[in-house]
């Protein structure tokens, strides 16, 4: 499995960007896809989750700001950011996990700066 995450880029407070995340397979036959970011110096932290039932929940620092999404005929998670602020900047992943498989994209820069 190829996750293929794209989409980042350099965006002033108060921007809004969307990421991408092409799969070599089915999402259908995930478990679980997200994602993921670290910023400089921290770790890993997940920042939204979705189901192939669609069922999805992002965590609280970006609650309602940030929209998790997928397409399932074009077997893409995207990840719609509003409303970002510098603390958003980070290296975002994108992840699937099937049983006890997990998969990582190659990460996709997002700068907030003015």
């Amino acid at each position: 499995v190829q996750l293929q995450a794209y989409g980042g880029g350099v965006v002033h407070p108060g921007g809004s960007l969307r990421l991408s995340c092409a799969a070599s397979v089915s999402f259908l036959d995930m478990n679980f896809m997200a994602w993921y970011r670290q910023a400089p110096g921290k770790e890993r932290d997940l920042v939204a989750g979705i189901t192939p039932a669609n069922r999805a929940n992002t965590v609280d620092t970006v609650k309602g700001r940030f929209t998790i999404s997928m397409d399932n005929a074009k077997n893409t998670v995207f990840l719609q950011m509003n409303s970002l602020k510098p603390e958003d900047s980070a290296v975002y992943y994108c992840y699937a996990n099937l049983g006890s498989r997990r998969y990582w994209g190659q990460g996709t820069l997002v700068t907030v700066s003015s």
